[in-house]
């Protein structure tokens, strides 16, 4: 774990569910950030004990850039009752629209499995948003890749973190071609992107990789 600017912590972890046949690299990034009275957990796994420590004495909140980053976001639940912050999971609408699968290919009444312990199961405080939302807690949501896979900008750090739309798998920062799903391509989600260029953006928090900085962000997007 470092600290990349007062109150702002980055470290990496092992993701649990990964295997050797994946395509993305095993360590994924979290980061926390103290704003004087709550504690924003992004994308949170194995939390280093002296963020856990500090999280006591404030209001800690969990934020996922996408449902399916939600890691160990139901163990902080459980400990310190933090709600959470997510984009709706998938429905069976987005999986025709995202992989181009025949609609009688879906079981029916599928669901998705990502937070269905907060969203279905009521364990915890869900609060859902999506592009285009002020969540009052300091942070806004603009397009990732998908109407759950967003971006969110941390005015008060002049920081983005970023789902799966902005990565760094071993090649640079980029927009990777892995993740586009069915018909979207990657000059879109690009130019999806570009608005968050006016932001005075000074660094980058990604889900996949180390942070990075403006000058990282332009070339993405450029």
């Amino acid at each position: 774990m470092h600290e990349l600017q007062p109150g702002l912590w980055h470290w990496q972890a092992p993701h649990p569910a990964w295997t050797s046949e994946e395509w993305w690299p095993q360590l994924v990034s979290s980061y926390a950030l103290d704003d004087g009275s709550r504690l924003l957990l992004f994308d949170p796994l194995a939390v280093p004990e002296e963020i856990l420590d500090l999280a006591a004495h404030r209001d800690p909140v969990v934020v996922l850039t996408a449902p399916w980053h939600e890691r160990d976001a139901r163990s902080l639940v459980e400990r310190f009752g933090a709600p959470v912050y997510t984009p709706a999971p998938d429905t069976a609408e987005d999986l025709v629209r995202k992989y181009d699968l025949d609609p009688e290919q879906i079981p029916e009444g599928w669901h998705s499995s990502d937070v269905e312990w907060l969203v279905v199961g009521g364990v915890g405080e869900a609060v859902l948003f999506g592009a285009g939302d002020r969540l009052p807690i300091g942070v806004e949501a603009f397009p990732g890749r998908s109407q759950n896979d967003l971006v969110l900008w941390i005015e008060g750090a002049r920081a983005i973190v970023a789902g799966d739309a902005l990565v760094d798998f071993g090649r640079g920062f980029e927009v990777p071609p892995e993740v586009l799903h069915h018909g979207v391509t990657h000059e879109q989600v690009v130019q999806d992107l570009r608005p968050l260029l006016q932001l005075p953006v000074e660094v980058v928090l990604p889900a996949h990789g180390p942070p990075a900085d403006r000058a990282a962000l332009e070339r993405a997007l450029a």
